[in-house]
């Protein structure tokens, strides 16, 4: 895990505060800045240093952000790395398995895995997810190792700068090639899951591209999403008439074709905290969706 950083002033930097150079270097949030500044975190020359200091060109700063570990019970879970380095880990996550801990999930978690995962790897450090994904829905989660790239990463969701998207396997035949559902979600009811489309919700957008149509039967979509709200997917394509296939909570299961919702995250970009380069990962459509599609093609033919 990267927690250290070390930078040498240069003369650009003439009369600024150890604060403002920091920020600048590295974009530090605000709030990870205070936790520098009270955690005795930063150093000058290799002596404790005070965030108003003016440092001169060949000055050395060093910072040493805040040991955090989280204390999730480690569980032999399959983790399916897609990518690491120091500062965050891609994984592609299985099916049946909820983000972290909860009232009603307290194991069996994607996060009780990578507390096994770091200890096999001989790692430390508190687990952030930056986006999340339903028990039953597979595809990319995003991680990050320590909090000044979970600040960096959860800016971008904010500004709408990281792309997601999706596939899933719908009901009925979705009459355009694309479109745009634009529909506010919210909860139907107080203190339940169950989300809808209500006026007084929060605004959502979900564009979508037809890949696939099975006779007037089913469709397989591309999903992308410029919101995201908890079941976007799942209650925007419902509003529309085409909810996700075998989806419980909006609509039915259909274990002959498949066990859990056919939605599947499969690819995620946006720019590396550390390097500030542009980075894309990719989640190939799971097993079981493939033969969901397998058996939608048998049954057509039959016909």
């Amino acid at each position: 895990m990267r927690d250290k950083f070390k930078y040498t002033v240069v003369e650009s930097d003439s009369g600024e505060k150890i604060k403002n150079i920091i920020k600048k270097q590295y974009g530090f949030s605000s709030r990870l800045l205070t936790k520098l500044k009270f955690g005795n975190c930063v150093y000058l020359n290799g002596q404790p240093a005070k965030m108003h200091m003016q440092p001169v060109t060949g000055d050395i700063i060093e910072i040493s952000l805040p040991e955090e570990r989280s204390e999730f019970i480690p569980e032999n879970i399959p983790i399916d790395i897609v990518y690491e380095d120091n500062d965050l880990i891609i994984i592609n996550k299985q099916p049946g398995h909820v983000v972290h801990p909860t009232k009603g999930h307290p194991s069996n978690t994607i996060a009780n895995g990578i507390m096994k995962y770091m200890i096999d790897t001989h790692q430390s450090f508190k687990i952030r997810f930056i986006n999340r994904l339903d028990m039953d829905t597979t595809g990319l989660l995003i991680v990050s190792k320590n909090s000044h790239c979970q600040d960096h990463l959860s800016k971008q969701m904010k500004e709408n700068k990281v792309k997601k998207i999706y596939v899933a396997l719908v009901k009925g035949c979705l009459e355009n090639d694309k479109g745009k559902i634009d529909a506010p979600i919210g909860r139907l009811y107080e203190d339940h899951v169950l989300r809808g489309v209500v006026s007084d919700g929060f605004p959502s957008v979900t564009n979508y591209k037809v890949l696939q149509r099975y006779c007037d039967n089913y469709t397989l979509v591309e999903l992308q999403l410029e919101t995201g709200r908890t079941h976007q997917i799942r209650v925007h394509m419902n509003h529309i008439g085409h909810p996700v296939l075998s989806d419980a909570l909006y609509d039915e299961v259909m274990p002959d074709i498949i066990k859990r919702q056919a939605l599947h995250a499969s690819y995620l970009s946006f720019i590396h905290p550390i390097t500030g380069e542009p980075v894309s990962f990719y989640a190939p459509v799971p097993e079981d969706i493939k033969q969901a599609i397998e058996k939608i093609n048998k049954h057509i033919t039959v016909l």
